[in-house]
């Protein structure tokens, strides 16, 4: 089992796919290491790339948003994405460049050992939760697996394209912070 500090010199020098040849600067997860709720998405877009750090740009101020609205703060929760380097155009990340980053994103969870995965975007959700699913069909709903509590929400990014998704994610985050606290007991 490693720390978390060791993990992240992992990803550090990680060189196991070719996006490590293109990006600017790895992105480890951030957050509470005792968070209750574990966000995941595909992968650092460029701001983030530029800066190191998951949600900087303009997904960032969205994911901020939804977050107060449910009245949930990033210091409470931990973020990270499914490959920790950007992929070149903002595409989606590969199937082979997800399977050489799921590794570090399994000692993540390990780690953390969250109540809840919300899995933010139809490339996370598929690949956490089930591979045909179908995020506007099923955004919100939770499912259990191995006493952990899933759900998928739209990528603030579709939320910049269609601003109309806004109001239904609010109201995904609350029912994700209402089951955070149910789980609380």
């Amino acid at each position: 089992m490693y720390t978390y500090d060791e993990l992240a010199a992992f990803v550090r020098g990680c060189t196991r796919c070719p996006l490590s040849r293109t990006r600017q600067n790895p992105v480890m997860g951030r957050g509470s290491l005792t968070a209750d709720v574990l966000f995941i998405a595909e992968a650092p877009g460029n701001s983030e790339d530029r800066d190191g750090i998951p949600f900087t740009g303009p997904s960032g101020r969205v994911l901020d948003e939804l977050l107060e609205s449910a009245g949930l703060s990033r210091e409470e929760i931990y973020l990270t994405n499914v490959v920790k380097c950007h992929p070149p155009g903002n595409r989606d990340p590969l199937p082979q460049e997800q399977e050489a980053c799921i590794l570090f994103l399994k000692h993540e969870t390990i780690l953390l050992r969250p109540k809840i995965i919300v899995c933010m975007g139809r490339v996370a959700a598929q690949r956490i939760i089930r591979p045909d699913l179908r995020i506007t069909r099923e955004h919100g709903s939770f499912l259990c697996r191995k006493n952990t509590w899933m759900t998928a929400v739209y990528h603030p990014s579709a939320i910049l394209r269609d601003p109309a998704k806004m109001a239904e994610t609010k109201e995904d985050f609350r029912r994700i912070r209402e089951k955070r606290d149910e789980l609380r007991g």
